[in-house]
């Protein structure tokens, strides 16, 4: 009997420092559970801040593309406005000189007593 007594403690014992063992397992898997997640968060926050930085970038292109677009437009646009102004000022021209030419040839034909055609 006194062998039972002390192959009893000796179990007990051995089933704590399993069961300490096991959770002492546990906690390390816990931990480098733990880990991943901080590097794999580390990741996220250095891959944040890279399409962050993408974007200011991008921002900045778009920023300057959309001003040399508006400078090309408006020179487009000046250029336009002066090839307007210069075709109505033709127009406005030649519609003075035809109106001048017309009286003159009524003129003409008053003073040369010539009857329009048809009339």
């Amino acid at each position: 009997m006194g062998a039972a007594v002390s192959d009893e403690p000796e179990n007990f014992t051995l089933a704590l420092l399993r069961k300490i063992d096991a959770k002492v397992d546990n906690l390390r898997d816990e931990v480098s559970a733990m880990r991943e997640v901080m590097v794999t968060k580390d990741e996220l926050r250095i891959e944040l801040n890279s399409v962050r930085s993408e974007m200011t970038s991008l921002r900045a292109d778009v920023a300057s593309d959309m001003i040399n677009l508006e400078k090309r437009l408006g020179d487009q646009i000046v250029g336009l406005r002066r090839s307007v102004m210069e075709y109505h000022s033709s127009v406005i021209g030649h519609g003075v000189l035809l109106t001048e030419l017309e009286e003159r040839v009524r003129r003409l034909e008053q003073q040369a007593r010539f009857s329009p055609e048809g009339h």
